[in-house]
């Protein structure tokens, strides 16, 4: 079963444009990554600082899997120094309701 993920981050103001260099260069990768559905990212309307990446997963293992090769050969060391807090990262299970 499909899962959500969003990753919410906080940028800081004068690093928007090299965040916005960073992580497109970064959801390349993500986005051929196997079981990715679909990867969004939405930028607040009122604050250019705040980003909401959107992920959809074909499952759990899937997901997991992205994680692994994030934290070992895929790690973005150029993010971290961009941000002004850190990353929240919450998976939701998809349901029949």
């Amino acid at each position: 079963m499909p899962v959500t993920v969003t990753l919410e981050l906080r940028i800081k103001p004068d690093e928007v444009s090299a965040a916005r260099e960073v992580l497109g260069r970064a959801l390349v990768d993500t986005r051929a990554f196997a079981g990715n559905l679909k990867t969004d990212v939405l930028v607040n309307s009122d604050d250019e600082t705040h980003w909401l990446v959107y992920e959809l997963w074909e499952s759990v293992e899937h997901d997991e899997a992205y994680r692994r090769f994030r934290a070992g050969e895929g790690q973005l060391t150029e993010l971290p120094p961009l941000l002004a807090a850190p990353p929240v990262k919450i998976r939701y299970a998809t349901t029949d309701i």
